[in-house]
């Protein structure tokens, strides 16, 4: 499944539109605040194909009934630039398991590229709702790459994969090449151009340094 929340009017969009600006880009406190608040709209819109079952509370006058999600939730995000997105996600599942995920694009001379896979951080995931976050969706590579390692500690009950910009070489990369068809790919903007060094175009150029600063 496919869900694409830049398509529908919403608050959504004037943060999307922020991160993009490089007139504001320039504030990385923000940058990471939006980044922040765009995964909760994720999580809110995500949390309504969860699982419920009504509990019985108690309230000073009385009790009601209150359906409440049953599903047991692991929050997994690709470092470095998915750190914000985690506790976006997280201020909503707060009592959701935790993974993260080492890996990044490894330079040759020549300018070409591949995704280097270092480390993975990460509870047993079996029978579980997985929550895979990661700004940028390009290539794809990282996104599939994370989601395989993710699989060595057990296949879960359904796996949300939220990116909140992605090209459309991308998306189609990464349904192509997901091993399960219980995944829901969750977008906020899919832009057409994916440039020869992998960039998405507009984009809105490297989450990771524009959230913590360069590196060398």
């Amino acid at each position: 499944m496919l869900k694409i929340l830049g398509e529908k009017n919403s608050i959504l969009n004037k943060f999307i539109c922020e991160l993009r600006n490089v007139e504001v880009q320039n504030d990385r406190m923000r940058f990471r605040r939006n980044l922040e608040r765009i995964s909760e709209i994720f999580a809110y819109e995500l949390s309504q194909q969860l699982n419920y079952s009504a509990k019985q509370i108690q309230t000073p006058l009385g009790t009601t009934d209150i359906p409440l999600p049953t599903d047991k939730i692991v929050v997994a995000s690709i470092l470095r630039a998915g750190l914000p997105m985690h506790q976006g996600l997280l201020n909503y599942f707060d009592d959701a398991e935790n993974a993260f995920i080492s890996a990044y694009r490894k330079y040759s001379k020549d300018g070409s590229f591949k995704i280097q896979f270092e480390h993975l951080s990460c509870p047993n995931i079996k029978g579980k709702v997985l929550i895979i976050a990661d700004p940028m969706l390009a290539t794809g590579s990282s996104m599939i790459l994370a989601y395989k390692a993710l699989l060595e500690k057990g296949k879960p009950k359904h796996t949300h994969i939220v990116s909140i910009v992605a090209s459309k070489e991308g998306v189609e990369y990464t349904r192509q090449n997901l091993t399960s068809k219980d995944v829901t790919l969750w977008l906020g903007a899919v832009d057409d151009e994916l440039t020869v060094k992998s960039y998405i175009v507009p984009g809105l150029g490297d989450a990771g340094d524009l959230a913590y600063g360069g590196k060398e």
